[in-house]
């Protein structure tokens, strides 16, 4: 059994499920920060109560995302030992400020907002509320920061057989980590506006609670809006980004084999890398892989064929990984487009509540799909140019690896179905009828 192959397997599984949890956290703790201080200021009860609805779902996804979050952080020893030995005086140090500063801001301060009601003034309970959304988005772009030096790597020496930091803000200021953030933490937003919209449009087919989920409805709907047509705008300038510095990367996303200037899009393929060729090209659209990778019409594209063999990602996982999130978040903008022309009349409109409701899962598909694209696209390196992942794991034996996968799986397993029942159990149920409590 392979350990590298296993081990990868395993952070793989615990990342895509962790990350279930963590775009919901960083996006809905903002719209509930604005509930609530919409209550604080105007003191109309039904804020009060979307806030506590929406926050009751918010605890549950928290928890969820603490608790499959931290075994993450144990793999770098477990798993990973030459990765942590090699750049961990660069990735530690940004990981440390996420877990002794963010990260126990935000849940000291969600344990003030839960036991604080009875005790704190309407302003400051929300107060409360945005500084957890400010350290839950703080403790993302550190995160964010940490694998975009993992993506491009800067601000570092190779001195004694490992990287050693030299140049902090050159890390934190890394073009790669910026585009990263500023592409993730909408994402977060949109995911949750949708998440929002969802429920909203559930209760709206029931005609329950009709003023409360038609007042979230229209919270929810510019934001998604907004942040939809940002997050495809700033993944232009990702394009951009990887034709000039993970040329493999922007390669294998669009199954382009062939070096050549004015290089053209293929819609669909069914790429064969083993032949180096795709078996099935339909829709070609000439000229637009130049334009979208370099802004320019006429510019050459490297092709997978003039990348060494040992230095390509899996083509077909980036391939279809790209085309599922493009895909996905063009029908989200439409969806939210459409949405802003119906916002007076959502009543009337059984068939589009329907579609929000049924959309739900999209925004996770396509944030999951896009991670897909960065991580298997940045393959074989774990941290790009610098360090293979096939070195960087630890001496351990891959049958001790197999068994903690199949824990992970079991136990994740377990979680999720705990987790998820609870949510849907609570969305369906509504918000209860207590009375503001400041």
């Amino acid at each position: 059994m392979d350990p590298v192959f296993l081990s990868r397997l395993q952070f793989a599984t615990a990342t895509m499920f962790h990350f279930l949890f963590v775009p919901l956290t960083l996006g809905i703790t903002i719209i509930i920060a604005y509930m609530e201080t919409k209550y604080a200021k105007t003191g109309e009860e039904i804020y009060l109560r979307m806030t506590k609805f929406w926050g009751k779902l918010f605890l549950i996804n928290f928890a969820l995302g603490v608790v499959t979050g931290i075994t993450l952080e144990f793999q770098f020893g477990t798993n990973w030992s030459r990765y942590s030995e090699y750049v961990g005086d660069v990735f530690g140090s940004l990981l440390a400020i996420e877990a002794s500063v963010t990260f126990f801001l935000e849940s000291t301060f969600i344990g003030i907002w839960i036991f604080g009601w009875k005790k704190l003034s309407a302003i400051a309970h929300a107060r409360v509320m945005w500084i957890i959304a400010a350290a839950g988005n703080f403790s993302g772009i550190w995160i964010l920061t940490a694998n975009g030096f993992m993506q491009h790597p800067v601000g570092y020496t190779i001195r004694n057989g490992r990287a050693e930091l030299t140049d902090f803000f050159a890390v934190i200021f890394n073009y790669h980590s910026i585009l990263q953030i500023f592409h993730m933490l909408p994402s977060g937003l949109l995911l949750a506006a949708f998440f929002i919209m969802g429920i909203s449009a559930y209760h709206l087919l029931k005609k329950q609670h009709v003023d409360l989920f038609t007042r979230s409805f229209k919270i929810a709907l510019p934001i998604g809006l907004v942040c939809s047509i940002f997050v495809a705008i700033v993944g232009d300038f990702h394009g951009v980004n990887a034709a000039k510095n993970q040329p493999a990367k922007l390669a294998a996303m669009e199954a382009h084999w062939e070096t050549q200037a004015r290089a053209p899009i293929v819609l669909f393929a069914i790429p064969d890398e083993k032949q180096e060729k795709n078996l099935i090209e339909i829709g070609s659209i000439p000229r637009m892989l130049s334009f979208l990778g370099f802004h320019d019409f006429n510019a050459i594209v490297t092709g997978l064929k003039d990348i060494p063999k040992d230095e390509r990602p899996p083509v077909l996982p980036v391939f279809i990984g790209f085309r599922t999130m493009v895909g996905i978040g063009t029908l989200l903008i439409l969806l939210s487009l459409y949405g802003w022309f119906q916002r007076n009349k959502l009543l009337e409109s059984p068939t589009y509540l329907k579609l929000m409701l049924f959309s739900i899962p999209l925004p996770y598909i396509a944030i999951e799909m896009g991670w897909v694209v960065a991580e298997v696209g940045r393959q074989p390196w774990i941290v790009y140019g610098v360090l293979k992942t096939s070195e960087a794991v630890s001496p351990i034996a891959g049958t001790q690896v197999l068994f903690s996968l199949i824990g992970f799986i079991v136990v994740y397993s377990l979680l999720g179905a705990i987790g998820f029942y609870l949510m849907i159990k609570y969305a369906k149920q509504g918000p209860g009828t207590e009375a503001a409590t400041n």
